[in-house]
């Protein structure tokens, strides 16, 4: 499967007195992304366990360039560096649109540790799970060098 790429759309109180979406508010666009690919696709794909509970424990992001507010989608691609048993690591690129052209403006990574909810406390992945995130690993968010 390699990169997931999704789209979501930034809301006019996303954006700053700068005119671009604010920093904190892309993290938001990051989360709706993990979303689409760790509850919806995983579902579609009949892997529904990670809805059950999934926690970011790490969040790191490079801010490239302002993300300017359009009214546009913008991309996420996003691709599973790091698998372990009980952790994996997801790494994206948000472009400000859908355009072929259009630019990375930045990358993250965010380090996910599957969460027992009900127990309070970490939990291992499945097979099912590890399988799904598995299918997500050829690709690189961006291409190389965008």
């Amino acid at each position: 499967m390699g990169v997931f790429v999704t789209g979501v759309r930034p809301r006019w109180s996303d954006m700053d007195a700068y005119g671009h979406v604010n920093h904190a508010n892309t993290v938001t666009l990051l989360e709706e992304a993990r979303v689409d690919l760790l509850f919806t696709e995983a579902v579609r794909l009949g892997v529904p366990d990670l809805r059950e509970g999934v926690v970011v424990a790490k969040l790191v992001v490079e801010y490239l360039q302002p993300l300017l507010f359009s009214g546009d989608e913008v991309v996420v691609e996003m691709s599973v560096r790091e698998l372990k048993s009980a952790s994996f690591t997801l790494d994206y690129a948000v472009r400000g649109s859908r355009r072929p052209d259009s630019p990375v403006v930045a990358r993250a990574e965010t380090l996910m540790v599957p969460y027992n909810v009900a127990a309070g406390r970490p939990r291992r992945l499945s097979e099912a799970e590890r399988d799904f995130l598995a299918g997500w690993r050829a690709g690189t968010p961006g291409g190389a060098g965008a």
